[in-house]
């Protein structure tokens, strides 16, 4: 095994267990909210206590990951997540816990995502070789969808067996074991290009988003992917809605669609991650924009029996889904500077985390007034016309020239 794939090895190790402790917990927290409250209102409040912190602190939180040792930043990060469910954990068993104490908790999680996510990703070129990058973005989308596809799962089950502050510790546990994998690895920094006198924040900032604005087939890369990440977010809240109304369905149901786009997920990341494919990633990218769009747009054309073709579209979709963020990350990680590295990715989630505030905020226009089957014809016939329009840019089809 060549010294970068024992590297990965030991890093995936424990990142698996801290990811899926981490779904366990989110799923568990979901669950309890559900039973206690009963409110939609409710959980969508929740999703946005774990998304709007990541996407305020993206650019802020890009800077200091390029400024620190990266391996720091994860480990403080993880240690920080853990902190706080600990917390909550032991108000909990104290009897003290109140329900503004979860979106506390939510929202610190959140946090420490923002810094955790993009450091991580800003290493992944430091560390494997530049034609490998496809295939670590593979891998860790099965390390992230196997995650997906049990944490619900033993979520479900641990909270049935055991009060939830118990279940909260598996976090603890799981961010600890991330923790100590990464004393086992070293994660070169990149050479230092700017100053990094406390006054250069916004000058940093501005940087790491010159850094995709002064490649102008890049930046439309970005811009098309952001622009898809906003029609697709209002339908994949939507999931849920349509398989019990529109379907009929029932829990069980809702919860299998959950399963089956994240093991299309899964397939999808297994596919970049076997081997090296000599094929331009843009060219991908595109294909997979066509491909999602036509899994929604057919899904809103299904009638009310058409649960089981549901599920098959909802899977070629996950695939989909997969292969589009192993090329897109790779081409950003081949085409960037690693020391700017943690600035573009941390920018990336912040634009892209707002269209899920929109589309959690927005549930109730889509559902009411356009309808559940027509939000996903229109959402999936504007993704399909990206998908379509990006072809006609040939240049960009040079960001991924080998």
């Amino acid at each position: 095994m060549t010294h970068w794939k024992k590297t990965f090895s030991i890093i995936w190790a424990g990142q698996f267990l801290s990811i899926l402790s981490s779904t366990i917990v989110n799923f568990a927290v979901i669950l309890w909210l559900s039973i206690e409250t009963g409110s939609a209102e409710m959980l969508a409040y929740a999703a946005i206590a774990g998304i709007l912190p990541q996407a305020v602190l993206g650019p802020i939180s890009g800077v200091f990951i390029d400024r620190l040792n990266r391996k720091t930043v994860m480990i403080l990060a993880d240690s920080f997540i853990a902190f706080c469910t600990l917390l909550l954990a032991v108000a909990f068993l104290l009897n003290i816990a109140e329900l503004w104490h979860i979106f506390v908790l939510l929202a610190l999680r959140s946090v420490g995502s923002a810094f955790h996510i993009p450091a991580m990703q800003a290493s992944i070129p430091l560390l494997a070789p530049r034609e490998q990058l496809a295939r670590v973005a593979g891998i860790n989308q099965i390390i992230s969808s196997t995650g997906n596809i049990a944490g619900p799962a033993l979520g479900a089950f641990f909270l049935m067996i055991w009060d939830l502050e118990y279940v909260l510790l598996l976090d603890v546990i799981g961010a600890a074991m991330a923790c100590i994998s990464l004393l086992f690895v070293h994660i070169p920094n990149p050479e230092k290009t700017t100053d990094e006198n406390i006054n250069n924040i916004i000058k940093e900032m501005k940087e790491g988003a010159m850094a995709v604005l002064s490649n102008k087939n890049l930046s439309l890369l970005f811009l098309f992917s952001i622009i898809v990440i906003f029609f697709l977010m209002p339908v994949s809240v939507l999931f849920p809605l349509m398989t019990l109304e529109h379907f009929s369905g029932n829990e069980f149901q809702v919860s299998l669609i959950e399963v089956v786009w994240g093991v299309g997920m899964l397939l999808g990341g297994a596919i970049m991650s076997v081997k090296v494919y000599r094929i331009n990633k843009v060219i991908l990218i595109n294909y997979m924009y066509l491909v999602i769009g036509v899994t929604f747009l057919l899904s809103g054309l299904l009638d009310e029996n058409g649960f089981t073709g549901f599920a098959v579209l909802t899977a070629i979709g996950g695939i989909s889904g997969a292969v589009h963020h192993s090329s897109f990350a790779a081409i950003v990680q081949t085409n960037i500077n690693p020391d700017v590295l943690g600035r573009v990715f941390s920018l990336f989630f912040t634009i892209s985390l707002i269209p899920s505030m929109i589309g959690l905020a927005g549930i109730g226009f889509f559902a009411d007034n356009l309808g559940l089957t027509a939000t996903f014809i229109l959402c999936g016939a504007v993704i399909m016309i990206v998908g379509i329009i990006a072809f006609l840019f040939p240049s960009t089809m040079q960001v991924d020239k080998k």
